[in-house]
């Protein structure tokens, strides 16, 4: 005798696996607002004081230590103002988990800044004593804002608009640090750094909340 057929699952089932997936497609296409605005500006002046310190340095491996730090300082204010504006978002007393375009986002941006640190590993070379001038002065400046750049447009495609043409920003001046001889490393890294940080975070910050 054939077996019963199976009862059909529950309407209320049916209905929650619905909302569900409703659920998981609105929010894997909705874009990532965390980006932080005053965050941006606080790396942006980082930069500011470094570029003149670092300009000082008569010593290739001094000037690379003063970027070094500033990369860490920055990195750190960032990350500290896109938390706080992510318990902002989901108040207090409530599990701070990543969202999917959180997960996007990042997982698009850390690629570009991981492949930059072994690049400039790579050329600085720490087997070998010295580090050549041109190094400091065009490659490694253009190398950095490409990168970073591409980072930035790469993960802005889940983001809010301005954040896709900050990177824009930065791979334009990349390009004009790496093939004008008469741009400076320090003044590019300033502007992109320095500047296009700041000017798109005080947009940031003004138009989606901090």
């Amino acid at each position: 005798m054939a077996a019963p057929p199976s009862e059909p699952p529950a309407l209320h089932d049916r209905a929650l696996q619905d909302l569900s997936f409703i659920r998981r497609t609105m929010e894997g296409a909705a874009s990532f607002t965390d980006v932080p605005g005053w965050g941006l500006v606080g790396v942006g002046a980082t930069a500011l004081v470094a570029a003149p310190l670092a300009h000082r340095q008569s010593d290739p491996a001094r000037w690379l230590t003063v970027w070094i730090v500033a990369a860490v300082i920055g990195a750190s204010v960032g990350g500290v103002a896109m938390l706080a504006k992510m318990r902002r978002r989901v108040g207090h007393g409530v599990t701070l988990r990543l969202s999917v375009p959180a997960r996007k986002f990042l997982f698009s941006f850390w690629p570009a800044i991981l492949v930059g640190a072994v690049l400039t590993l790579a050329l600085v070379d720490p087997y070998a004593p010295g580090i050549a001038p041109h190094l400091t002065a065009r490659v490694l400046p253009g190398l950095w804002l490409l990168l970073y750049g591409m980072g930035v447009m790469t993960a802005g495609t889940f983001s809010i608009r301005a954040v896709p043409l900050m990177g824009f920003g930065f791979i334009a001046l990349g390009v004009l640090s790496l093939f004008v001889p008469a741009a400076n490393g320090d003044v590019m890294m300033a502007l992109g750094f320095g500047v296009l940080h700041a000017v798109f975070g005080v947009r940031i910050a003004r138009r989606h909340g901090g």
